[in-house]
């Protein structure tokens, strides 16, 4: 997958505000679970936000970077304890990104 440029990363940043955190990585961690729930959700919906707790096992920008690699999603951003995963749809993407 492509790296995304830093227009792409705002347009997408733009997009995840309204969306609510639909996946949560707590103690145990980036599991196959994890894995699988954030895979369906970005064939799904594309562009997913995921809050890690407080007691995750590993820091916040690790656990980001750990699921995107897992899943060949683009990480757009970590704010906080909130990550945003993007992953355009092999068939008819919704997100069309700009050049």
């Amino acid at each position: 997958m492509s790296r995304l440029t830093g227009n792409q990363r705002r347009y997408l940043r733009a997009l995840g505000q309204r969306l609510a955190a639909t996946l949560h990585v707590g103690h145990d961690g980036v599991t196959d679970a994890v894995v699988g729930q954030a895979d369906a959700q970005l064939t799904a919906h594309e562009l997913i936000k995921v809050r890690m707790g407080e007691n995750a096992p590993r820091s916040r920008h690790d656990i980001a970077d750990e699921l995107a690699g897992r899943t060949n999603a683009e990480l757009a951003q970590v704010l906080g304890r909130t990550a945003l995963l993007y992953r355009a749809r092999a068939d008819e993407p919704t997100i069309v990104l700009p050049p």
